[in-house]
């Protein structure tokens, strides 16, 4: 199979060199070396091959699975351009790792390949003889890794770390899995967030004591690079961008970003955020170049366990309980009333009173007169042979409460909201509700104001019927003199993406007020991100909870209601 003319044209006189084979009786052997480019990020990470740098939390845990096949990464070319031999033809890895995060900023991982299958051809180049791996499976080389946070926090702008990885030499040559002795890449990281934008890069020197060539090219020590971008999309549940890596050799000066020993590949891949653990990851890449260990095509599929981060809830404050005082000796009994009952045991110490059984008249006077039992006195019950309730209207005040208070045609007993008119609902905590009302120093809603997806902008009919019931109530309640419009997210993403998009939510809301009648400055807005859930965010429909927009009265006006 070629490979795009666009991509290939300019290399084909790069490889000229190559097609030019003596009789393989006069060909030397090659033992072969490490051919698969693709090294996995350490678990953990939202990328296939560059990291971005989570090092939050302290034994904090994650183990993964990438799956990796690779189409043609290693052949030898004829001077048309055509494949003389495919070396290595077919090649299906595993990478199974994990890593775990120590004290907030430190990550030690460990990733080891397992080649499930692979299959080639022998073939010649400059008169050495490229033998087919010997082994359809076979292990690679153990990947140990150590990176430390230096700079920012995950989810910040600007991230930056570094590290080292260590390459235990587990591969063979024979089965181009392996150099046969260890190899060692420091390396500089770099990650950021921005809204929905999110990026990646990485810088490093693959140290390789190889003293060896394919098809002319020599092998030996590499400068290795990377980078990623991509966008957060569906409720920031889906992360799809391109990443691209390479390496080029640096141990031959004239060798040093030649194509040949210049292997770079582009990935276009996503991962998945399946609840608060789970991630899958698919993605497909080719080689953009002919370097050594580049592919025709790359797929590659992952699944990953990593914990998210629970929310720190801070201790209560310590209670410090008071010196007891001495107790004094109880004073001798006294009846300051004279009633002949002594004050301990009199409900009424200075009134004159009778003996009763009930603690709570003993000693009291007789009560007035309460014929139908309702706790009003007959001289004050507006209906005092029949058993009612205490009013402040004299003509109402003992007799039996209205069954309908706010005249909206539902009973009080099943209307949700019994002294605000609303309409009959099947559910019954909306059940004779308005869309607005007020009650304990806010303007109360039952449906949220909904936005954009990753926006400030207001989408929707229900959110304008949502605001038309807010605004009546303002315009019907003058007293209310200052409005605080709160804005509240879920704790998907980072903090301060998630305060800057509730603050802008609630000036959103304040905007459409202003826009519709309300003076500007009896209003304000308020961002509080993840700061103040109402529910919990380990479900969606407590996200979904939390996603929401609030009207507090700030002033001492709070009308009441009718």
């Amino acid at each position: 199979m070629k490979r795009s003319t666009v991509v290939l044209a300019p290399l084909a006189a790069a490889f000229a060199s190559l097609v030019v084979a003596p009789s393989p009786a006069a060909a030397q052997q090659t033992n072969g070396f490490a051919v698969n480019r693709f090294e996995p990020s350490e678990r953990g990470s939202d990328w296939f091959t560059n990291e971005s740098l989570d090092l939050r939390g302290h034994m904090r845990p994650a183990l993964g699975l990438v799956m990796d096949y690779a189409a043609r990464p290693l052949v030898i070319y004829n001077a048309d351009d055509s494949i003389r031999a495919s070396v290595v033809r077919n090649q299906l890895t595993a990478h199974a790792g994990g890593s775990l995060i120590l004290f907030e900023r430190l990550r030690l991982a460990a990733s080891l390949p397992i080649v499930l299958f692979q299959d080639g051809h022998n073939g010649v180049s400059n008169g050495v003889s490229y033998i087919a791996p010997g082994s359809a499976t076979a292990f690679g080389d153990l990947r140990l890794g150590a990176d430390v946070r230096l700079l920012g926090q995950y989810g910040d702008a600007f991230t930056a770390g570094v590290g080292v990885q260590l390459f235990v030499p587990l591969g063979q040559k024979g089965d181009y899995t392996g150099d046969e002795s260890a190899r060692f890449t420091p390396r500089i990281l770099v990650a950021g967030e921005v809204g929905i934008f999110e990026y990646a890069a990485r810088v490093g020197f693959l140290y390789r004591g190889l003293d060896a060539s394919y098809g002319g090219a020599p092998l030996g020590s590499e400068m290795t690079f990377g980078a990623a971008a991509g966008v957060r999309v569906l409720d920031r549940k889906l992360l799809i961008g391109p990443e691209i890596f390479g390496s080029t050799v640096v141990s031959n000066s004239d060798a040093a970003f030649s194509k040949r020993a210049t292997p770079m590949e582009a990935i276009l891949g996503g991962r998945y955020y399946a609840g608060d653990a789970w991630r899958f990851g698919a993605g497909v890449g080719t080689g953009l170049t002919r370097g050594f260990g580049a592919p025709e095509v790359r797929v590659l599929a992952s699944v990953e366990w990593a914990p998210s981060i629970a929310e720190k809830k801070e201790a209560p404050p310590a209670v410090v309980e008071p010196p007891v005082a001495p107790v004094a000796a109880p004073p001798p009994p006294s009846d300051r009333d004279g009633d002949g009952i002594i004050d301990t045991e009199d409900a009424c110490p200075d009134v004159k009173g009778v003996k009763t059984d009930d603690p709570k008249t003993n000693g009291c006077p007789p009560p007035p007169p309460d014929r139908d039992g309702d706790g009003i006195i007959d001289s004050e019950d507006a209906c005092p042979d029949v058993k009612g309730v205490k009013t402040s209207d004299p003509k109402t005040n003992g007799c039996p409460p209205d069954p309908d208070r706010d005249k909206d045609g539902i009973l009080n007993d099943v209307d949700a909201c019994p002294d605000e008119a609303g309409k009959s609902d099947p559910d019954p905590k909306r059940n004779g509700c308005p869309k607005a009302f007020v009650q304990a120093g806010q303007i109360k809603i039952l449906d949220q104001v909904k936005f954009a997806t990753g926006s400030a902008a207001i989408v929707g009919k229900d959110s304008e019927e949502v605001l038309n019931a807010v605004l009546g109530v303002i315009k019907g309640h003058s007293e209310i003199k200052k409005l605080r419009i709160e804005g509240h997210t879920d704790n998907v993403g980072g903090a301060a993406y998630n305060k800057q998009l509730s603050g802008a939510r609630a000036a959103s809301v304040v905007a459409w007020l202003v826009k519709h009648g309300i003076e500007k400055d009896r209003l304000s807005s308020q961002g509080y991100g993840m700061e103040k859930p109402i529910d919990d965010n380990k479900s969606e429909a407590g996200r979904k909870n939390n996603r929401r927009v609030e009207f507090h009265i700030d002033d001492d006006a709070t009308p009441k209601a009718p």
